[in-house]
């Protein structure tokens, strides 16, 4: 089972584009659009539910890491891009979050702490990049706050998951590859 699932979904997975979810949304500033804003994109809402789930089930002694330097990244990512900051490379992190972390709960791979954390990291500063650069120019002070606690509240749906799914392994390694190669489509 769990190698036929994760066969069945690579030829998805190579046939992706990257992620070119975000211009076009138009700009919302307040806190409201903050927290809404994260919900709008099945890439950035996939990618922020699987850091908490992978974090409970690589991490679960220190569950709390990888959430919280997803927050503070994607928080350094998003000042980055409304400041006017160039990164080419968002989109192919935000694909990158995606795959990665679809292939890590699938094959349940736990690497270092550190390197987990690092990592979840570097993906983060490209969903917020990609959020950032849509603000440019307007005061994003209030939408970074509710862009920040639905960010919070996606990883605890992931960690919670974890907690429910930690005895049914077989099922959230088929259920992460579709689901995974799905967004990677939906998100091209």
């Amino acid at each position: 089972m769990k190698h036929r699932a994760i066969w069945l979904a690579v030829p998805l997975l190579i046939s992706t584009a990257p992620a070119f979810a975000h211009p076009g949304h138009g700009v919302a500033t307040g806190f409201i659009a903050g927290v809404v804003h994260p919900l709008t994109g099945l890439d950035h809402l996939l990618a922020m539910v699987m850091v908490g789930l992978w974090a409970g089930t690589a991490f679960p002694r220190h569950w709390w890491l990888c959430p919280l330097a997803f927050m503070a990244f994607m928080a350094g990512g998003f000042a980055y891009g409304a400041a006017g900051g160039e990164l080419p490379i968002a989109e192919a992190l935000i694909l990158a979050s995606l795959a990665g972390l679809g292939i890590a709960l699938a094959f349940q791979i736990r690497p270092p702490l550190a390197l987990g954390a690092a990592l979840v990291a570097l993906f983060a500063i490209g969903h917020g990049f990609a959020h950032g650069i849509e603000l440019r120019g307007h005061d994003a002070s209030a939408f970074v706050s509710g862009f920040l606690l639905t960010t919070g509240l996606l990883h605890a749906i992931g960690l919670a998951l974890s907690l429910g799914l930690r005895h049914r392994t077989d099922r959230m390694v088929g259920t992460t590859a579709v689901v995974t190669a799905l967004a990677m489509m939906w998100s091209a």
